[in-house]
């Protein structure tokens, strides 16, 4: 591996030891249904986002809880001895895309047979949080004559 490839796969591994990411893959609920439950949830600290989603009667809504859950054990594996209220998490982005779509016919009048798109999608949901995403002000340095 050259050393330019190899310094940026350096900072690749730095980078992504601030990220805390969970992914849920070929969800069985249309993107458009599961996107009107991540709005709800998208810039919100991850005490309201839990309440949130535990009282929300929508089918997606239990799936992205257990989401939020396995993205706060994520965040914890990695700060260990670290407390979750200190860090002040919140669901720093949440993104719904479409997965595979699945084809089925049911059956309709005269002999014909109408399609069905049973569809599914990708949530991926990453964690942030207010302390790290705090502006740094810089100190700029008196220039001596």
């Amino acid at each position: 591996m050259g050393r330019r490839k190899h310094n940026s796969a350096e900072a690749r591994k730095e980078a992504n030891k601030t990220i805390y990411v969970a992914k849920l893959m070929n969800n069985p609920t249309s993107p458009r249904k599961t996107r009107l439950v991540a709005d709800l949830v998208r810039g919100v600290d991850v005490e309201k986002a839990l309440g949130i989603l535990q009282y929300n009667p929508r089918e997606s809504a239990p799936k992205m809880r257990k989401l939020l859950l396995s993205a706060i054990a994520n965040w914890q594996a990695k700060n260990e001895g670290v407390r979750m209220e200190d860090a002040k998490l919140y669901v720093k982005q949440i993104k719904v895309d479409e997965g595979r779509t699945m084809k089925r016919m049911r059956t309709a009048p005269q002999g014909r047979g109408y399609r069905i798109r049973k569809r599914s999608n990708h949530i991926t949901m990453i964690l942030g949080s207010r302390i790290e995403d705090a502006p740094v002000q810089k100190v700029e340095k008196e220039e001596t004559k």
